[in-house]
């Protein structure tokens, strides 16, 4: 990888990479497989936020993967620094961290995905290289980002909110829906607004028509969930 690359955005096909991870060598789009991957970036080991981030999302790992999702981190360190690194998170955090970390000290991934920090002078190692800030990235099986976070390096991020959001695109995916805002599964979903309402009422009988434009309905208790 080598220059700027071009701009990602939701839709774009996720680039792929090889690297070395702390579960072994990966081809990023052969890791993604069949799955729903997130992919998140840290901007350096041994640091307090990255240190809870990481603690957090193993914890939540295994809803994550009920849902048929991979999680992968990245951090502007080698694999080994990631090793010691990891037996800290798990004895801060009460975790069991079993997800690969990905070793990027000279940045390539996280330039090729926009990760770097141009607002944080100081978030810069001792070559005055800007490390990463905290980038999400959730991508579908077909290797297409449909969502794109950033936090700066001093904000830790929300795991349940990248949980919420996986459930709200794989119920979407699933019924051609959309969902409002605070969304959690069980709630009432939005039609969506290219189903006409004779069409609506044959898929979502229940479906209530606040405006014509805003149009909700619940789904079946089966169904609610967008565990695959």
């Amino acid at each position: 990888m080598s220059g700027r690359p071009e701009p990602l955005r939701l839709g774009s096909v996720a680039p792929n990479f090889k690297a070395e991870t702390t579960n072994g060598p990966i081809d990023f789009h052969e890791f993604i497989g069949d799955k729903w991957v997130v992919l998140f970036s840290h901007p350096e080991d041994y640091t307090p936020v990255c240190t809870t981030e990481l603690g957090a999302f193993a914890k939540l790992e295994p809803e994550f993967t009920r849902r048929g999702v991979k999680l992968i981190g990245l951090s502007a360190n080698t694999v080994d620094s990631h090793g010691g690194w990891i037996k800290d998170i798990d004895e801060i955090s009460g975790s069991n961290l079993k997800f690969p970390i990905i070793g990027d000290k000279e940045r390539q991934i996280a330039l090729a995905y926009d990760m770097l920090d141009h607002q944080d002078a100081t978030n810069v190692d001792s070559k005055g290289i800007a490390f990463t800030i905290r980038s999400v990235f959730i991508i579908d099986p077909k290797k297409t980002i449909r969502t794109i976070l950033s936090y700066p390096a001093s904000t830790g991020r929300n795991t349940a909110e990248v949980l919420r959001i996986v459930d709200s695109l794989q119920t979407g995916d699933k019924h051609k829906v959309t969902t409002p805002i605070n969304w959690v599964p069980g709630d009432d979903v939005i039609v969506h607004p290219s189903i006409n309402n004779d069409k609506a009422k044959e898929l979502f009988p229940q479906f209530k028509a606040i405006k014509p434009y805003l149009r909700t309905t619940p789904l079946p208790k089966d169904q609610t969930s967008a565990a695959v």
